[in-house]
């Protein structure tokens, strides 16, 4: 099969360009850079930008037509309209990567499946959001015969050269640092939401098995991790993988860690702070996917990784951090004075 990724050396799409070239297949991948993925070569890369449209639709049209396309950067609204101009009847299946932050984060129930899913993301979280128009304007190019879409939505996705945890600020490994040296880790609420962890290894086998697989024409996928796991849980396996210390969490509300730290704590404030709880068996079914990574695994494998090369950040460069840690702790200890000092004047 003739087989084009818009990407290819990304999170996700690392892992589906190895286990394609070790199948063999005819591969060609869009990315910015002409070179081939080191240890990839003999790979064709087509160098292009693909935000400057008139480039990405000059270069494609000259190189024929594939039996699927894989776009695995899609975020922006312009993307998917450029693609269906690019590949109307030049692609025999278009592959969209797309995310589960496109389901409303106030469900009616759990798990979330594909057929009880609200797709209603908010304006507030603009990754979600245009994804929702991506798909839109997909499942608009499938319903008029421009080719056959299949939509997989990824929740959170590692692989063992990054932090295997979201935090409250996100994914950067500083606080695999503050684990190790026994400092305060900020939890959004009580740490008690529940969230869900996959490698790519994993994703990366649902991505490859829809391929050319006509039962997934006009279907979208949830490819998300079987565990449902607090963030408490999660820190404190992480930590134990680390050999460090029982994490000392520090609970502060959401709402709040977001008017302390706006940039670092706005998609905690959209994302994080919700249950990420999801139904996989529809993928289970139509493209075999496969939860084999279990979690502790996966993080002694980043653990491994990064402490060998030296990946892990100094902890110290985000003196942000424990300024608002500092801040917390002195306001809860005020308010737990003064709280007390009331209650001893009411027994007088």
């Amino acid at each position: 099969m003739r087989i084009l990724m818009i990407g290819g050396t990304g999170n996700i799409s690392t892992a589906i360009t190895r286990r394609l070239v070790r199948g063999g297949t005819d591969l060609t991948l869009v990315k910015r850079s002409a070179s081939a993925p080191e240890g990839m070569q003999g790979i064709r890369v087509i160098a292009c930008d693909r935000t400057d449209r008139s480039d990405f639709q000059a270069k494609l049209a000259r190189v024929g037509r594939f039996d699927c396309v894989i776009d695995m950067i899609c975020y922006e609204p312009e993307d998917a309209l450029c693609d269906v101009e690019t590949f109307r009847g030049r692609a025999s299946q278009l592959i969209l990567c797309s995310t589960v932050d496109v389901y409303t984060k106030t469900p009616a129930s759990y798990p979330v499946t594909e057929e009880n899913g609200v797709i209603s993301a908010l304006p507030s979280f603009p990754y979600a959001w245009k994804k929702v128009q991506c798909e839109e304007i997909m499942s608009e190019a499938h319903q008029r015969g421009d080719f056959p879409v299949t939509v997989i939505r990824p929740a959170f996705t590692y692989n063992s050269e990054q932090s295997p945890g979201i935090h409250s600020f996100g994914g950067q490994t500083y606080h695999l640092d503050r684990l190790v040296k026994g400092k305060p880790i900020i939890l959004h609420g009580d740490g008690t939401s529940i969230w869900t962890a996959t490698h790519r290894d994993d994703v990366a086998s649902a991505f490859v098995n829809a391929i050319g697989n006509a039962r997934t024409y006009g279907q979208d996928y949830n490819v998300t991790g079987d565990e449902w796991m607090t963030h408490n849980h999660i820190w404190r396996t992480i930590a134990a993988a680390l050999g460090a210390p029982a994490p000392d969490f520090v609970y502060i509300p959401t709402e709040l860690l977001g008017k302390l730290a706006p940039t670092e704590a706005a998609w905690c404030v959209e994302n994080f702070r919700h249950n990420n709880v999801f139904d996989n068996s529809k993928s289970k079914r139509d493209i075999g996917f496969r939860y084999t990574i279990p979690f502790r695994h996966g993080v002694a494998g980043c653990i491994e990784y990064l402490t060998h090369h030296g990946k892990i950040e100094n902890s110290a460069n985000y003196p942000f951090y424990d300024q608002i840690v500092d801040r917390w702790q002195c306001l809860v200890a005020e308010m737990i004075k003064t709280t007390e000092a009331v209650q001893a004047d009411r027994s007088c």
